[in-house]
């Protein structure tokens, strides 16, 4: 830099001596030995001397010029195409007027062509992450979307809506991941995606349909009028349902056809599977479970009351139930759940005279934990927890607890209760059967006798019989006998 700044001088210097004399020379022809001296030979020469090194110097210091690659330069490649599919450009019609159900599964084909890899479990191709695009249309289906070959994984379809047209088939589900052929795989399909989708099945069959898959996610969905399920998960493992309205009809309660709604929800036939952040607005059962080890949170169900026949969360795997149900919301809908190994359900709130039912088919309760829920009721005396046993008796009753329940307008069940009386005599005896959940079972007492006499009396626990906690002293005196039961442990 400093060397430029002291070059500028003699730069400037020596183009105006030669814009001057350029000048003089043109426009006034004055005598040649007025301006051809000694100076201006002086000036030219070390004009063009300066211009030399300038020169010199700039083409050592510049780059190679970018417009004249190195012949050994390699072409530039060809940029892949995005494997995204719009279903338009496979001639579907986003207006829902005409039968789009070929044009989506030639969408669907061309996507199913794998990349291949590893990633995968054994015998699933990955797809890479393909998309099947909606984008943002309204399609009419005449039969089932299905992959053309199980065996695939890492997929999405998504953004838009699918309508079940009037030959719908029954049975049929609108996007069914079931195996159209085997590939000898333990799983039909790991890692699919279905997500930004509303489903129409107008009353003709269900939504979508989940058969021996693994990790599959179905996000932000809207699935209605189905006539059967709303999502039916069968076998395999890992499904996550999350951010969902279902409903057989569109309404938000107290529709005047509540009594006649039917089907299900959502009907999970497999084991390790997750609901989230999901509505049920309308079905006879929000969410059955027949498998292992399912977790539901945040799940709002108010599909059917239970005076009209309605259950919100049936659990049905009598002497395996395994599941938890955490911060949800049954809304004049309860719980029924069939021997229930198992089985948590917390944090969560009971309106409108919603509750929980243990029903008996082999007499099994084991590992029960109804804890830290609150109950709302009209005043009616229905009871938070409700025994079923009209097929047989619960016989085989251990770790049950029910407790720490917060209860307005209905009556507090539990497995743990106190009672207090007061009385003079030998015997004092504390009911507390309206309280404790089974029926003559007590495992457990605890109690204290205090005396307002002077006397020092001998006592014990005589009876625990039909849930009535009997004490008895040797000797009759004034007394408060205190007792705390307990059924479960």
């Amino acid at each position: 830099m400093a060397k430029k700044v002291v070059l500028l001088p003699m730069i400037l210097e020596l183009i105006t001596s030669f814009v001057i004399i350029t000048c003089v020379y043109g426009e006034y022809p004055l005598p040649v030995a007025e301006i051809s001296g000694n100076h201006y030979r002086d000036q030219v020469r070390k004009l063009q001397a300066f211009k030399a090194s300038f020169v010199q110097h700039d083409s050592a210091s510049l780059p190679p010029s970018p417009s004249s690659p190195p012949a050994s330069a390699p072409s530039p490649s060809v940029t892949p195409k995005p494997r995204v599919y719009d279903v338009t450009s496979y001639e579907a019609d986003p207006t829902g007027k005409t039968d789009s159900t070929e044009a989506i599964l030639r969408a669907i084909s061309d996507a199913a062509q794998g990349l291949g890899g590893a990633v995968l479990m054994e015998g699933i191709v990955n797809l890479g992450g393909a998309r099947v695009n909606l984008e943002g249309g309204s399609y009419l289906i005449s039969r089932p979307l299905r992959l053309p070959v199980a065996g695939r994984g890492n997929f999405v379809i998504y953004g838009g809506t699918l309508k079940a047209s009037d030959d719908f088939p029954t049975d049929g589900y609108l996007i069914d991941l079931s195996a159209s052929s085997s590939q000898g795989g333990a799983y039909n399909y790991e890692y699919v995606t279905l997500r930004d989708l509303m489903l129409d099945s107008c009353y003709r069959g269900g939504g979508i349909q989940v058969v021996n898959s693994l990790r599959t996610s179905i996000d932000n969905c809207y699935i209605t009028h189905f006539a059967t399920n709303g999502i039916l998960v069968h076998g395999g493992h890992e499904t996550y349902i999350r951010n969902s309205f279902l409903g057989q009809h569109i309404t938000a309660g107290g529709d005047h056809g509540e009594r006649n709604f039917s089907g299900t929800g959502i009907n999970l036939m497999g084991n390790d599977n997750a609901v989230t952040d999901v509505v049920i607005f309308s079905a006879a059962i929000g969410i059955m479970i027949s498998g292992q080890a399912n977790t539901l949170s945040g799940v709002h169900c108010y599909n059917k009351a239970t005076g009209f026949g309605g259950t919100g969360i049936y659990l049905k795997l009598p002497g395996l139930t395994q599941t938890r149900i955490v911060n949800s919301y049954l809304d004049y809908t309860g719980i029924v759940a069939e021997d229930p190994v198992q089985l948590h359900i917390s944090s969560s709130f009971f309106l409108g005279d919603a509750y929980i039912i243990l029903k008996s088919i082999n007499g099994v309760a084991n590992g029960v934990n109804i804890v830290n829920n609150m109950f709302s009721g009209s005043d009616k005396g229905i009871e938070i927890v409700q025994l079923d046993q009209r097929n047989k008796p619960f016989t085989k009753i251990d770790q049950v607890v029910v407790d720490g329940n917060n209860v307005k307008g209905m009556n507090v069940k539990a497995t743990v209760a106190k009672g207090t009386v007061e009385g003079n005599g030998t015997s004092w005896s504390v009911d507390l059967g309206h309280i404790l959940l089974f029926p003559n079972l007590i495992k457990n007492v605890q109690y204290s006798l205090r005396t307002r006499g002077s006397a020092f009396p001998s006592h014990a626990l005589r009876n625990v019989s039909n849930n009535r906690v009997v004490i008895e002293s040797n000797v009759a005196v004034p007394a408060t006998v205190s007792v705390i039961a307990d059924q479960g442990l």
